[in-house]
Formats: C-alpha cells, sequence, structure tokens
C-alpha cells in the first residue's frame, strides 16, 4: 500500500495526515485481481458448451412442460400391460398397463427439481464454509476441514440409504443427503481457490478499513473465486442428478405413486425385450441430461482454466 511519507504528509487545511485519511486513498491505487466477467460468454463460444446447452433445455423443457401435456394420469391404467401395440398409445405400456409415454413426461420434474434445489444448497453451504476456513487460517479452518474429512470419508450411496430407511421415503430426505454430500467437496474447492486471494492487498486494506467479515467474505473473496466455484457447481448437479436416479432405480425413490424415470427403469427392465420402450426412453433422458451438464462443466472448466481461447494472430 502506498503509506510511503505519511509523517511528513499533511492535508489541504495544515492538519498531518493520519492512517484513517491514507487508507481510503491507498485502497483506490491497490490493484485488485480481475472479475472473470468473460467466464460464460468465452464458455458459451465453445461447441461443447453450446451442445451441452442444447441438451440440458431439451430434457429441462420435456420435464418442466411434461405434465401439461401428458395424455394420461401416472397411475391410470390404459391398456394390456407390457404391449407395445396399442391403439392411442405413442410408445405402449408398462408392467402395469400404464402409458409409458405419458409417464416419461411426467416422471422428469421429480429428479430434476430435487437436483437442482439439492445441488445449489450444498454449493452454498460448502462455498460458506471454503470461504470461512480460507480466510480464518487457524484452529477453525482446521476444525471445518476435518469436519469435511469425516462427512467425505462415508459412502454416499451408503449415506442416502441409511437416511432414507431411518426417517422415510420423503422429499426433504433426499433433498438433505443429497445436498450433504456436495457440501465437502465444494468447501474443498472453494477452500483452495480462496487462499490465493486472502493473502492480497486489497483484503488487507478492507480490513484496516473496518469491514466486517461478512463484507470480506461476500464482497471481495466470492466473486474472485466464482469461476472455479461455477465449475463445480455443474460437478455437483450432475453428481445430483447420478445419486437421485440410483436412489429411484434401487427402489428408494419419492414413492410408488408418483412417476420417475429412474423408478421406471426398474419397474421396466424385466420386460425390456418384449417392451423396451419403458426402459429406453428413461435412461436416454438421464443419460442426455448427464451429458449435457458434463459439457457445460467442461467448457466452463475450460474457460477459467484459460484452455481453447483464441490466439490472437
Amino acid at each position: 500500500m502506498a503509506l510511503h511519507g505519511l509523517g511528513r504528509s499533511h492535508r489541504r487545511d495544515g492538519a498531518p495526515v493520519t492512517l484513517v485519511d491514507a487508507v481510503p486513498a491507498a485502497v483506490g491505487r491497490i490493484d485488485r485481481p480481475r472479475r472473470r466477467r468473460g467466464v460464460l460468454r468465452s464458455a458459451l463460444g465453445l461447441w461443447r458448451t453450446r451442445i451441452g446447452v442444447v441438451i440440458v433445455v431439451l430434457v429441462a423443457g420435456i420435464a418442466i412442460v411434461g405434465p401439461f401435456v401428458a395424455p394420461h394420469g401416472a397411475t391410470e391404467f390404459v391398456g394390456t400391460p407390457n404391449t407395445s401395440d396399442v391403439d392411442g398409445i405413442l410408445f405402449g405400456t408398462d408392467a402395469l398397463g400404464q402409458d409409458v409415454w405419458a409417464r416419461f413426461l411426467l416422471g422428469g420434474r421429480i429428479i430434476l427439481v430435487l437436483a437442482v434445489v439439492s445441488t445449489v444448497i450444498g454449493l452454498s453451504i460448502g462455498a460458506v464454509i471454503g470461504l470461512i476456513a480460507a480466510y480464518d487460517r487457524g484452529r477453525l479452518d482446521n476444525l471445518l476441514m476435518r469436519t469435511m474429512d469425516i462427512v467425505f470419508a462415508f459412502p454416499n450411496l451408503l449415506l442416502a440409504l441409511v437416511a432414507i430407511t431411518t426417517l422415510g421415503r420423503r422429499y426433504w430426505v433426499i433433498v438433505l443427503i443429497v445436498s450433504l454430500t456436495a457440501v465437502p467437496r465444494v468447501a474443498r474447492i472453494v477452500r483452495g481457490a480462496a487462499l490465493g486471494v486472502v493473502e492480497r492487498d486489497f483484503i488487507s486494506a478492507s480490513e484496516a478499513l473496518g469491514e466486517s467479515r461478512a463484507h470480506i467474505l461476500g464482497v471481495e473473496l466470492l466473486p474472485n473465486v466464482a469461476g472455479p466455484l461455477l465449475v463445480e457447481a455443474n460437478l455437483r448437479l450432475t453428481y445430483s442428478i447420478a445419486l437421485i436416479g440410483a436412489l429411484g432405480f434401487l427402489g428408494f425413490g419419492v414413492g410408488l405413486n408418483q412417476a420417475d424415470w429412474a423408478q421406471m427403469i426398474n419397474e421396466n427392465r424385466a420386460a425390456l425385450t418384449s417392451q423396451p420402450w419403458g426402459t429406453i426412453l428413461p435412461i436416454f433422458a438421464i443419460g442426455a441430461l448427464t451429458v449435457g451438464v458434463g459439457l457445460i462443466a467442461d467448457g466452463l472448466g475450460r474457460s477459467v482454466a484459460g484452455i481453447d481461447r483464441k490466439r490472437p494472430e
């Protein structure tokens, strides 16, 4: 900070310049790291990101609009079970004689909403823990990171199965467990990215100005780790989709009376050779959604790292 010659400096009124007077002026001359405002724009310039966005928009569109255009209810009996050729039924019936196409249109909203909500909660908690740990760098840092190591040590699927068996198949239980599995990983990423920022001069200047810890964490630190956090958000969303899908496939989803893509796979896999649509449609949708989010995460990661940027000729 440019406080050289402070003892010999005077204000216009002749009074000597104090530290309180000099710090704001010095803060203005501190080189703050440039915000990565062009990360999204740069990522959208990559073909993988564009393809990922198109895939995610299409699958999300089916999940959002599907319930409004489904020709039948999720549990409505429409014909002979496991029949692919039924008059007026586009993709036939499933093992219980229900409309496969209708259940497909109705089943995407649950997995999508649960995955997004779980990711947002896990990302928020993990980011706060990571920022606090990086800024403290003391006993609190050690306590938080050791706690994250303990949570990280539990197998995600096993932890989810135990929790659902104990607390029941409820929406909030699934959201709680899936978000909890994301917290340690996000905290590690944010802490690692923030450690290099807390040593910068503008953080010291904010402390000298008496800014609160909440201000420093939210206004000074958070924007400078937004790039890695954005990449991690997409990765966490991918894992959330996979974990929720695995729970549904194993029969630990939200309920038997709800249409769910993962549950459709479990219910119709026995009739894969005679009536494949009940299994193929949800497999394709979950796979496409996972691949699309993964492509977006890859594009964002390359943009943050400066890979694939156009070099000036």
